[in-house]
């Protein structure tokens, strides 16, 4: 069953439509739903039985599921037009398709930079409301475009590219990025859990007690005062770039910049108390009081989460720092009474992500039961661990110079597929060609601006379109195994997922999924459900792999940490 959900002036609008995305013959006509009517439609249509369960389909899953998980209604599966309408639209698997020429693309001017049509939007003015003020906004896309776009979208993906099962896989894809826009407003709502207490004594143990607001910590003041003393700067101001580089000139140290790196070149007695201040004033206004009182409410860090913000098809977060919280207040993650925080992270993820996409048979034995770079050490680089390390994520990331550059050669000879791969991903991406991932997410094109670079003239300006080429290169190849490996990711965190809620429904494990970073999962359990989350996690990460690569000789293991607080996981 497919239900259409939509915003209308009076509420909702439902309509069933078929899996093409046409009004359902038994029940064409949409139902009209009041604000407060919502909720229950919904749950009474996820209490039927499994075989008449729905997908909903909605523009944004940000915008109708926070509230309805808010109201105890929970949904199991979703499509989120948006999300699978970014991904067909970018994807070599349908780029022949009427979808994909007429959807509106933003080329990427900077390697670094995801493309604007895949930035995240910015939050709504009435981001946190249920239902309340629904009827009294006019609905930013009506029943019938949605219907249109759903429909649109399931016509180029019948059309998408059916060789090597890319249909398959980019249905795949569309199904675990939906999911990951449930799970994302799942963990949301859930949050982290988050002792205060030990937040403060945290901040206390390093930055002194609380001070008044305005004011910098005791142990910050201290600091500051000794950096006055011996840079001869007794109104100095060291959260000012400007007088900072001022007062360290005037000292004699000529430094370009204030990074840590160039700092400790510098043997200067100011050095040392200026590298602390700089970390201390790091941790009080990226983590302090201030985000204690703004983001941690009834034990629980809830931010939000975006989903597909990064280009390559990772996360992103929005407020909060949700996916860098640092190791100095990682204490403050501490599970509740009873329970246990079980972290997981999938060992080594990207580079086997590489072996399996280049099908590298002598590096899949490297890997097998063993540290994927021990294995390559002994293969290649005489036992010598950090080096096969250096060696393989150069290749993955483009080093060219340095140590990587010189263990370049070695690694392609003892992995002509695996260093051949990237480097045929560095090609295209030189040549203004796309890269795709395993199940189909794409690299944007270039844009003209770009394409005007390569038209070079003068020697200068052949230089130049040269290095420019050279950056593009770096990204796609370093696209095609972090966006697999996100692939990857996404369908790790569905299995695991749908895991959970049978767990919950067979034996009453009430186990959250709280965190995800990348390769990393966070599940809060009570203690007698923790065995079985941990089987749950290992399963999804082994069902994960079978779905994008099938039954390849490539092993992806799990690291698994049960711990009471998240400082004590790694």
């Amino acid at each position: 069953m497919y239900l259409l959900l939509a915003a209308h002036s009076h509420g909702a609008a439902l309509q069933q439509v078929t899996q093409a995305g046409d009004p359902h013959p038994d029940r064409p006509e949409p139902r009209l739903l009041s604000a407060s009517e919502l909720p229950g439609v919904v749950r009474y249509f996820e209490t039927r039985p499994r075989e008449a369960a729905p997908r909903w389909i909605w523009h944004r899953t940000q915008d109708w599921y926070p509230a309805l998980l808010a109201a105890g209604v929970e949904v199991e599966r979703c499509y989120d037009l948006s999300l699978c309408g970014t991904i067909l639209a970018y994807s070599q698997f349908t780029a022949h398709t009427d979808y994909a020429r007429q959807a509106e693309k933003a080329p990427l001017d900077d390697p670094q930079e995801p493309p604007r049509a895949l930035q995240p939007p910015p939050p709504p003015a009435d981001h946190g409301a249920l239902f309340e003020d629904v009827r009294h906004r006019p609905p930013r896309h009506t029943l019938a475009e949605l219907r249109a776009e759903y429909a649109a979208q399931q016509a180029a993906l019948a059309d998408a590219d059916p060789q090597e099962n890319k249909r398959k896989r980019l249905q795949l894809l569309l199904a675990a990025e939906s999911a990951g826009a449930m799970i994302a407003a799942e963990m949301q709502h859930a949050g982290v859990p988050w002792r205060e207490d030990l937040h403060e004594r945290i901040l206390a143990d390093y930055l002194g007690p609380r001070p008044q607001p305005g004011h910098r910590p005791a142990k910050l003041e201290a600091l500051n005062s000794e950096l006055r003393a011996l840079l001869n700067a007794p109104a100095l101001n060291p959260d000012s770039p400007q007088e900072l580089m001022r007062a360290l000139h005037r000292n004699g140290i000529e430094v370009k910049s204030t990074r840590q790196w160039e700092l400790m070149e510098s043997s200067h007695p100011a050095i040392e108390p200026l590298l602390a201040y700089k970390k201390l004033s790091r941790l009080h206004s990226a983590n302090g009081w201030t985000w204690l009182d703004a983001w941690v409410t009834d034990g629980r860090f809830r931010p939000e989460y975006v989903v597909g913000g990064v280009v390559s098809g990772r996360w992103a977060s929005r407020g909060g720092g949700a996916l860098q919280i640092p190791r100095q207040i990682r204490g403050a993650v501490h599970a509740g009474p009873g329970h246990k925080l079980i972290v997981a992270d999938a060992s080594q993820l990207e580079p086997r992500v590489l072996v399996a996409l280049a099908q590298d048979s002598k590096m899949a034995a490297a890997a097998r039961d063993k540290d994927l770079y021990a294995g390559i050490a002994a293969q290649g680089f005489g036992g010598d661990r950090a080096k096969a390390k250096m060696a393989l994520l150069g290749a993955i990331y483009g080093a060219t110079t340095g140590e990587s550059g010189r263990l370049m050669p070695q690694l392609a000879r003892t992995y002509p597929h695996a260093v051949g791969f990237v480097e045929q991903a560095a090609r295209e991406g030189e040549a203004g060609g796309t890269v795709t991932t395993r199940l189909g997410r794409s690299s944007p094109p270039p844009s003209e601006r770009w394409f005007r670079s390569q038209q070079s003239a003068t020697a200068e300006e052949q230089r130049r379109a040269e290095s420019i080429a050279r950056s593009r290169g770096r990204f796609t190849r370093n696209f095609v195994v972090q966006g697999s490996a996100a692939d990857w990711a996404a369908c790790w965190l569905a299995e695991l997922r749908r895991r959970l809620r049978a767990l919950r429904a067979e034996s009453g494990v009430q186990a959250e999924l709280v965190f995800f970073l990348h390769d990393e999962v966070m599940v809060h359990a009570p203690e007698a459900g923790v065995t079985a989350c941990i089987r749950a996690i290992e399963e999804a990460a082994a069902a994960a792999k079978e779905l994008l690569f099938g039954p390849v000789p490539v092993e992806f293991p799990v690291s698994v940490a049960v711990v009471d607080s998240y400082d004590n996981a790694k």
